[in-house]
């Protein structure tokens, strides 16, 4: 009688969709270095991180969003949204306006405030790293680097 059930693996073959064990210490190691390298860079940062992802989705797509729109964007509850953007309002960094069709909802944009100071933390981010990099990384590490960097939007 034929066995229909999917191949789950062996001990000795896994199965066939289980990255080999050095490509997950790969991927552990990289997780590592980059959640590093991100906390050392948040470390100056004057936006909270919630703030700094709603302005960067705002900024990036040059749109204007609800507040039920950002929060599915990021995969947070309805409420958590409306008080950022509360927080964010009233900071100046978001202006609220009403919908064109359904006035019972708002619009958010990025102000001129807010779209300076997520550009403000991103190039002091960027002066961060490029000066870690000339000081630490040989001529031939940055061109290392800078493959890899290609390699890395490959993973995405």
């Amino acid at each position: 009688m034929p066995n229909d059930a999917p191949d789950t693996g062996t001990p000795d073959s896994p199965h066939p969709d289980t990255p080999h064990p050095d490509t997950l210490e790969l991927a552990a190691d990289l997780r590592a270095a980059l959640g590093g390298l991100v906390r050392a860079l948040r470390d100056g940062d004057d936006l909270p991180p919630n703030q700094a992802a709603v302005l960067g989705l705002l900024v990036r797509d040059e749109r204007s969003c609800t507040v039920a729109e950002l929060a599915d964007l990021r995969r947070v509850r309805h409420q958590s949204m409306a008080r950022t953007v509360a927080l964010m309002a009233e900071a100046g960094l978001v202006a609220q306006q009403p919908h064109p069709t359904d006035g019972r909802k708002q619009l958010i944009a990025a102000t001129a405030a807010g779209r300076a100071a997520l550009l403000d933390q991103r190039a002091r981010r960027e002066h961060h790293i490029a000066t870690a990099i000339e000081a630490r990384l040989t001529p031939e590490e940055q061109a290392r680097l800078r493959g890899a960097i290609t390699l890395l939007d490959r993973l995405r």
